[in-house]
């Protein structure tokens, strides 16, 4: 790094999640499928798992997440330039899930959206293509909406059902940030082609060879932590927490071993550090499933809902991995406004207002799933009867296959 040029303080300001109004309790789901209940809650690391209901998608998750945002980090949608969401649960093979999610919010009409697309790293592709946009200078002192939304759907009684999950998770990107203050130009990267998750376009569940994409993400977090501690300065100051992509809460703990035994310390020593820097970021993803390209924002969201205040001036690793696939490791910092700014901004207050759903109840909304993306919208609702105090919904396509959403 050239230490002659001043890097940018730009980072995470605000943090925003959304998730559906229903979940299954994983020790039910295990009864009703015949097997431990152990097996998913330790097994897997899970709690329960989100279930999007068939009027919610990934446009409503990321509007009303963008929403909750707006409200209470004190932002206006007026102060946004760029607009990302990052999704590999999109739902048009042509427009932008960012389209919606612009018109919905009523952003500025001289912002740049689009959306981007990697497995589970197109939210951090879409993160440090904010940073680097304010960096460079082109920002203007505007700020960038980051938003990752995804639904994790898998076939009933297969063995990647217990690890579904649905969300959306929105980040204010902008110049000194009140969160988290990112190491700007400092990230390793790990990419290679390879087959160990992936949605052929005529296919809504994922297809995924478990246990082979198990090795693609801990080879993809060797490769991309040994290129972030070659960087000038990476390890001058030690990570006090990590924050992980979490498909399950499990493999946090695999990858946490390996990364930490590739600093040399035992495999008991490795597993023993977990519950202090790992563990905090688990509870959230614990409680909603795996939300896809936002499972590694979840994490640290998670993380700054239990210990931001400890955590103030602090560093933190940050791990993305994406199948297909692609990783990436860096760094940032917390700032001392953290913990208040969390105190308002209520991150896990979505949480409160779901419902428990009976395993047959789940049963019935994957059914009504199944058909919800052609069902024909209100014809009231299709000429733009909206009322903007709810929450945004699927309504339907129209005669023209448009998909039409409205507050309700």
């Amino acid at each position: 790094m050239n230490s002659c040029k001043s890097v940018p303080d730009v980072g995470i300001d605000a943090i925003a999640l959304s998730v559906p109004r229903g979940y299954v309790e994983l020790s039910e789901l295990a009864e009703a499928r015949g097997v431990p209940p152990s097996k998913y809650l330790s097994g897997l690391g899970m709690r329960r798992m989100a279930i999007a209901a068939p009027d919610e998608d990934p446009v409503t998750l990321a509007v009303n997440a963008a929403r909750r945002l707006f409200e209470r980090s004190g932002a206006s949608p007026a102060e946004i330039g760029l607009c990302i969401v990052g999704t590999e649960t999109a739902v048009d093979h042509s427009k932008p899930v960012t389209a919606f999610v612009h018109g919905l919010l009523d952003l500025p009409s001289t912002c740049r959206i689009f959306e981007a697309k990697h497995a589970c790293f197109g939210g951090t592709a879409g993160l440090l293509s904010a940073v680097d946009w304010i960096a460079s200078g082109s920002a203007r002192g505007r700020a960038a909406l980051v938003v990752c939304t995804d639904i994790a759907r898998y076939p009933l009684r297969s063995a990647g059902e217990p690890t579904q999950g649905a969300g959306a998770v929105a980040l204010l990107v902008r110049e000194k940030p009140r969160l988290l203050s990112l190491d700007v130009g400092q990230t390793g990267t790990f990419a290679r082609d390879v087959h160990d998750f992936w949605r052929p376009l005529h296919h809504k569940e994922a297809l995924v060879d478990g246990h082979y994409s198990v090795q693609c993400y801990l080879d993809a977090l060797e490769g991309a932590y040994d290129a972030w501690r070659r960087l000038d300065g990476a390890t001058d100051e030690p990570l006090v927490r990590t924050c992980y992509h979490v498909p399950y809460g499990k493999m946090a703990r695999k990858a946490h071993r390996h990364r930490r035994m590739i600093d040399g310390l035992t495999e008991e020593v490795a597993d023993a550090s977990f519950v202090v820097e790992v563990e905090p970021s688990l509870d959230l993803p614990s409680r909603i499933g795996n939300v896809y390209t936002g499972s590694l924002y979840l994490a640290l969201a998670s993380l700054l809902n239990t210990q931001a205040r400890e955590l103030a001036g602090r560093r933190i690793g940050l791990f993305s991995y994406g199948s297909g696939c692609c990783a990436e490791f860096f760094a940032g910092r917390t700032n001392p406004e953290a913990a208040e700014l969390v105190t308002r901004l209520q991150i896990d207050g979505p949480l409160r207002d779901c419902q428990r759903l009976t395993v047959a109840e789940y049963e019935r909304l994957r059914a009504e799933d199944a058909v919800a993306d052609s069902r024909p919208a209100p014809t009231r609702a299709a000429e733009g009867t909206v009322n903007e105090g709810g929450r945004a919904v699927y309504l339907g396509v129209d005669s023209n296959e448009r998909r039409v959403y409205a507050y309700a």
